[in-house]
C-alpha cells in the first residue's frame, strides 16, 4: 500500500511540529501546513463569512495546499481535529468537506479526530500508541513554548532562543518518530535538560512587561489566527506569555466528568491525575530556573472561584476567565490581552462577556481583541497598544 499524505492545518503553532508524529503510521505521513497568502479570500470563497475565522482560515489554507500541485491528491487526505463539543468547531469536517467538493476534488477525503464519536464513518482511529505520542509531544511542547517565550525577549544574540527550540524539536522528533524514550522517566530528565539549557542562553537584565495571551484554541497558539500578536508584542518591547495546551486538556476532563458515563469517567479521572502529576513537575522545572509559570490547573480553578462561573464548558468555557484571574494575580503588571473569532459565541460568553467583571474583582486590566476576515491587524495591533501604554487599573478597555 502507498503511504498517503495526511495534511493538517496550522492551530498549534509549538506543538504541532511533535504532535505531527503522532499521526504518523506506515499509512500516513503527516504534513502541517504553514502557507498562507490568500488563505483568508479563498476561505471565503466556499465558507459563508458568518462561520468563526478559524473554520475560513482553517479551508482556505487546505484548499490552497490542495491547489498547490505539491501533493498527489488521490492519495492525499485532510484531517480536520475536533474537540466535539458544542462549539461549531464540530462543523468544520462538514463544511471542509463541501468545499473539497465545491472545489471539484472529490478524490480527497476529509478525516476527522474527536473523542465524541461524531462522523464515525470518518474517524481517524485512536490508538493508543498515538495518544501516548500526544501526551509526550502535548508536555515537550508546553515547555519550548513557555521558555521560548520567556527567553527570546531577552536575548543578547538574535535567533539563539529559537535555535535551541529548533534543536530540541529535532530530538525530541527523533523519539517520537522512533517510538524511542517515551518513558515518564525520561520525560522529566528531558524537563530538567530543556529547562537548563534555555537557562544558559545570555540575555540582558531588563525587566519588560509581560502581558498574557488569553483566547480560543487557534487564537491563542496560532500566529496565523491572532495575526502574529506574539511577535508585535516582543517587537514592541514586551514580553508576551501563553498559557501551555495542558491547562486546556485539564480544563477539559474537569468539565466534561459529570457528563460522561462510569467508565469512561474513572479513565478521565485517571488521565487527570497522571497528567496533573506531570504538569506540576514540569512546573518546578521552569520555576527553579527562575522562569514563570501560572499553577496549575486546580489550583488556577481554586483562585477565580466566585469570579469566574464554572458552568461554562463550551469550547474553551471557564478556562478563559481563569487564565485573566491568574494572569492578573500572578503576572505583574497585571495586565491581559484578550483574542477571540469575531462572533464566536463562546467566547464572547465566556469571555468578553465577563472581563469587565473579571478586571473589577480580581484587579487588572484586559483588552479584548476580535480577529475577523473583515478586520485589520493594523486595528488590533493599536487596540494591543492601548493595553501597553495603560497604567494597571482595575478595568477592562
Amino acid at each position: 500500500m502507498k503511504q498517503e499524505t495526511l495534511l493538517i492545518p496550522a492551530m498549534l503553532d509549538v506543538h504541532f511540529p511533535l504532535m505531527k508524529y503522532a499521526f504518523q503510521s506506515r499509512r500516513y505521513r503527516p504534513v502541517v501546513l504553514a502557507n498562507r497568502r490568500g488563505i483568508t479570500e479563498l476561505g471565503l470563497r466556499y465558507v459563508h463569512n458568518d462561520m468563526c475565522y478559524p473554520c475560513i482560515l482553517n479551508v482556505g489554507q487546505m484548499l490552497a495546499a490542495l491547489q498547490s500541485g505539491k501533493f498527489d491528491l488521490p492519495h492525499t487526505k485532510l484531517l480536520m481535529p475536533s474537540v466535539g463539543d458544542l462549539c461549531r468547531g464540530s462543523s468544520y469536517t462538514v463544511l471542509l468537506r463541501k468545499a473539497v467538493h465545491a472545489a471539484g476534488m472529490d478524490e480527497v477525503k476529509v478525516l476527522t479526530m474527536n473523542f465524541k464519536h461524531i462522523d464515525d464513518a470518518h474517524q481517524l482511529p485512536i490508538t493508543p500508541q498515538m495518544a501516548w505520542r500526544a501526551l509526550f509531544s502535548m508536555f515537550y511542547g508546553d515547555i519550548l513554548l513557555i521558555l521560548t517565550q520567556q527567553i527570546r525577549p531577552y536575548e543578547l544574540h538574535s535567533g539563539e532562543t529559537n535555535a535551541l527550540r529548533d534543536r530540541w524539536y529535532g530530538i525530541l522528533g527523533a523519539d517520537l518518530r522512533c517510538f524511542r524514550n517515551l518513558t515518564f522517566p525520561a520525560m522529566l530528565r528531558y524537563f530538567r535538560q530543556i529547562a537548563e539549557d534555555f537557562d544558559r542562553i545570555p540575555r540582558q537584565q531588563e525587566q519588560r512587561q509581560r502581558i498574557g495571551l488569553v483566547g480560543d484554541l487557534f487564537t491563542k497558539y496560532c500566529a496565523i489566527g491572532n495575526w502574529d500578536m506574539v511577535d508585535y508584542l516582543e517587537h514592541t518591547g514586551c514580553e508576551s506569555y501563553t498559557n501551555g495546551l495542558s491547562w486546556y486538556v485539564l480544563y477539559f476532563i474537569d468539565a466534561h466528568l459529570r457528563r460522561i458515563n462510569p467508565a469512561e469517567r474513572m479513565l478521565y479521572r485517571t488521565a487527570g491525575s497522571v497528567i496533573g502529576w506531570l504538569q506540576r513537575r514540569m512546573i518546578a522545572e521552569i520555576q527553579r530556573v527562575g522562569c514563570f509559570s501560572l499553577p496549575p490547573l486546580p489550583q488556577l480553578k481554586r483562585e477565580a472561584e466566585g469570579i469566574v462561573s464554572f458552568a461554562d464548558v463550551v469550547g474553551d468555557g471557564w478556562l478563559i476567565g481563569a487564565e485573566c484571574v491568574g494572569y492578573i494575580r500572578h503576572c505583574a503588571p497585571h495586565k491581559v490581552l484578550a483574542v477571540q473569532p469575531f462572533g464566536c459565541m463562546a467566547n464572547h460568553i465566556a469571555g468578553r462577556g465577563i472581563y469587565s467583571a473579571v478586571a473589577r474583582n480580581a484587579g487588572g486590566m484586559i483588552v479584548s481583541i476580535d480577529v475577523d476576515a473583515s478586520g485589520s491587524p493594523i486595528n488590533a495591533y493599536n487596540r494591543a497598544r492601548m493595553l501597553i501604554d495603560a497604567e494597571t487599573a482595575a478595568q477592562s478597555l
